[in-house]
C-alpha cells in the first residue's frame, strides 16, 4: 500500500517534477506477466527513477546495508526501503549469490516485475562493468524476458559519495525484450550463462552509451583502492 502513495503521492510526482526524466522503449515493459528489468546502475537515484515512471510495480534487489544502518537514520533508511517493496540481500559470503537468486525467482513466481543491476554495484565512475551471471540463471530458471534498460544522466547528477543530486534531466531508456527461451534447461551451464548475461549486457550498452569495461567492477574498486592507500614499510631497528 505504501509504495503506491510513494509512487503516487509523495515521491514520484516530485521526482518527475524535479528531474523530468525523458522516458524512451517504454512500451518495450509488458503489461503483465513476470520479466526482469536489467540495467545499468550510475546512482543511488536509480532506485527511485525508474519505478516513477513504470506503470507496474517493479521490486529490487537491494544491498542489505540499506536495512542494517545504526540510528535514527538506519531506521529510517530501512523502513523506507521496505516500505518501497525492496528486499534485502547479503552480498558477503559465499552464499550471497544464491540468496539472490532465490529472492529474485521468489518476485518472478508472482508474476510481477524484477529490477536488476547485474553489475552487482554502482559504477564508481560511469562506465559499464561485466555483468554477474545471476541474471542469467533467473531468466532462464523462471522463464522470462529480460528487458534491458540505461539510465543516462544519473552518474552526473548524483555519483557515488554525493548525498543530494543536482536537479538536472535524466533519460530512462527500455530496449526491446529478450527471449532466451532458447536455452531452456541450461541454467547449470556456466558457458551458456555468461552467454547469456554478455548479450544482456551488450543490450544495456547500446543504450547507454557508456564505455565497457570487461571486469568486475567490485575488483576494479577494491584495487584502485587498494593503490590509493599508502605503502608502509617496517621501521628499520636503531
Amino acid at each position: 500500500m505504501f509504495y503506491y502513495v510513494l509512487k503516487y503521492v509523495l515521491l514520484g510526482p516530485l521526482l518527475r517534477l524535479l528531474f523530468r526524466p525523458r522516458i524512451e522503449g517504454l512500451e518495450h515493459v509488458p503489461d503483465e506477466g513476470a520479466a526482469i528489468i536489467a540495467g545499468n546502475h550510475l546512482s543511488f537515484s536509480d532506485h527511485f527513477l525508474m519505478p516513477a515512471i513504470l506503470k507496474r510495480r517493479i521490486t529490487f534487489l537491494a544491498k542489505a546495508e540499506y536495512f542494517t544502518g545504526p540510528g535514527v537514520k538506519g531506521r529510517l533508511t530501512a523502513a523506507f526501503f521496505r516500505s518501497a517493496g525492496q528486499i534485502p540481500v547479503d552480498r558477503s559470503g559465499k552464499d550471497a549469490g544464491r540468496a539472490a537468486i532465490r529472492e529474485g525467482l521468489g518476485v518472478l513466481r508472482k508474476g510481477e516485475l524484477l529490477g536488476i543491476y547485474p553489475e552487482g554495484t554502482r559504477s564508481h565512475d560511469g562506465r559499464l562493468y561485466k555483468g554477474k551471471v545471476g541474471v542469467a540463471v533467473m531468466a532462464l530458471t523462471a522463464q522470462v524476458p529480460v528487458v534491458p534498460c540505461a539510465m543516462v544522466g544519473t552518474f552526473e547528477i548524483q555519483p557515488p559519495g554525493q548525498v543530494l543530486p543536482k536537479i538536472k534531466r535524466v533519460t530512462i531508456r527500455f530496449g526491446k525484450p529478450l527471449d532466451f527461451s532458447r536455452y531452456a534447461g541450461l541454467e547449470n551451464e556456466k558457458a551458456v550463462l555468461r552467454a547469456v548475461t554478455d548479450e544482456i549486457m551488450y543490450e544495456v550498452l547500446a543504450l547507454s552509451g557508456q564505455e565497457y569495461v570487461d571486469e568486475y567492477a567490485a575488483k576494479v574498486k577494491a584495487a584502485q583502492a587498494g593503490e590509493q592507500q599508502p605503502r608502509r614499510f617496517p621501521r628499520l631497528p636503531r
